[in-house]
């Protein structure tokens, strides 16, 4: 108990949780028979090799370079959908099995991508599956039916699915737990900023009529490929190293198993069953055909709308991560929480006023899509990732976000996209689909994130010795 402690001596956070004076950083026993552990201090937390400091800049523009091609090439799609419509003579319910294609590939895939990355490489494997596999998506530009549209454009997301989380695993190693909030939003805001181009080009590409789509197919596979090399050229990641402990040749490489190991840690599991009320990628999918078919605008006009959602994200990106900072120094770990509730319950309100309501094509509506794009990264850039990366051990970085975000989200984001696509051609209406599975989901899990305040900081405590269970192969 804390009340006859001397003057002077740490505060205990429960029974095993003791905060380090004049910082934000924990102290937890050690659990492990053999494992000494102690809590580093704020200069020590924030440590990152001098060798991947040099340079970093180019690193974080060719990272959120990456993720933009990636993100515009596997959501190409949903911006020339009302094309592949004329083409092939096919509705919404395609669109949501076209958009699921990608969520279960992410599901099923990314921890497959991810676990290579920890064993050979990160830095490799995101340049071939950002890369060299671009040209599976110039191939299904070459599609001479819906068939084969379907088999070329599922090859071609299973590498565009892979880039995410290895992507996120290489920030963790690049920068120091105090920078990771502006770290990923900087990414997140180059990437989204890279979009707000790509994403009104590709809809020019209507201008071409219904075969519009093969161009923006062939423009984005040419623009993976540029992107793998600038991967290739300017990112660093850490050596791996094989631990000696007990004299085993694999001590310290990844396993398989580790990957379903990273659920006994409470964040993780929490976040996992959070994964079901964050609906935005569902939103994303159907959002251009929304602007185009309850709205009215045209293809090149809702794609230009796009611009303006955009430049919400890349504002909201950077300002997310700077004030989910400041959060964690103000309030300490439980800052990040306070944050998501924060975000959760405005993007709740946004979307609703959004797409519940129909704005037709004024004014007013452009600034609504802002606000929406202004509000939409904030959660996981700023919040969500770091915790991860701040959880999880760091030998495992990229594999807890496939764990999470590959596995998890996408076979879960899969299965609604198929459920919204048909569901919104019922009576129930597209813009009453929208209302509940999008604002109403994240209204309800504002409240879910109450249960993080007392599992989260334990967890970050105990983040260096669970990094050292894996160096010693007894996670």
């Amino acid at each position: 108990m804390t009340e006859n402690r001397p003057e002077g001596t740490p505060e205990f956070i429960g029974a095993d949780i003791t905060a380090v004076p004049g910082t934000d950083d924990l102290v937890a026993p050690s659990q492990t028979a053999g494992v000494a552990y102690v809590d580093a201090d704020e200069a020590d937390a924030n440590y990152v090799d001098p060798e991947l400091r040099k340079g970093r800049s180019l690193a974080v523009a060719a990272l959120g370079t990456s993720q933009a091609i990636d993100n515009s090439e596997g959501g190409v799609v949903n911006t020339v959908f009302p094309l592949l419509i004329e083409a092939f003579g096919i509705d919404r319910g395609a669109l949501g099995i076209i958009s699921s294609i990608s969520k279960f590939a992410r599901g099923i895939l990314g921890p497959i991508w991810a676990i290579l990355a920890d064993r050979f490489g990160k830095k490799i494997i995101l340049f071939i599956v950002t890369g060299v596999w671009g040209l599976w998506t110039v191939a299904t530009g070459f599609a001479q039916d819906y068939t084969w549209f379907l088999i070329l454009y599922s090859i071609a997301v299973c590498g565009t699915v892979a880039s995410e989380p290895i992507l996120n695993g290489l920030m963790g190693d690049l920068f120091g737990r105090g920078e990771r909030g502006k770290a990923f939003g900087t990414v997140r805001a180059i990437g989204t900023g890279a979009g707000m181009i790509l994403t009104p080009l590709i809809g020019q590409f209507a201008n071409f009529g219904t075969e519009g789509w093969r161009y923006a197919m062939w423009t984005m596979g040419g623009l993976s490929l540029v992107s793998g090399i600038m991967i290739l050229l300017w990112v660093k990641e850490p050596k791996r190293t094989r631990s000696s402990v007990a004299d085993d040749p694999d001590s310290g490489v990844f396993r398989l198993s580790d990957g379903i190991k990273l659920f006994k840690i409470p964040t993780i599991s929490l976040l996992a069953l959070m994964l079901p009320l964050v609906t935005s990628m569902v939103l994303f999918a159907f959002m251009n055909t929304f602007w185009v078919q309850v709205n009215g605008f045209t293809v090149q006009v809702a794609a230009i709308l796009y611009v303006a959602f955009s430049a919400g994200s890349v504002i909201g990106s950077v300002l997310g991560g700077l004030t989910a900072d400041l959060m964690v120094r103000k309030f300490g770990h439980r800052g990040r929480i306070a944050m998501m509730q924060i975000y959760l319950v405005a993007f709740s309100a946004i979307t609703f006023i959004g797409f519940f309501f129909n704005w037709g094509t004024s004014f007013i509506y452009w600034v609504i899509i802002f606000l929406v794009g202004l509000v939409f990264p904030i959660g996981f850039s700023a919040c969500v990732l770091p915790m991860v990366s701040t959880v999880v051990p760091t030998q495992l970085n990229a594999t807890g976000f496939a764990m999470l975000f590959s596995l998890v989200q996408g076979i879960i984001t899969a299965i609604m996209t198929i459920a919204v696509g048909f569901i919104s051609e019922s009576n129930l209406g597209f813009q009453n689909t929208i209302a509940i599975f999008v604002s109403g989901a994240y209204a309800l899990n504002a409240i879910y994130w109450f249960v993080f305040y007392k599992v989260y900081p334990k967890d970050v405590a105990l983040q260096r010795e669970r990094t050292a269970q894996v160096s010693a192969g007894t996670f």
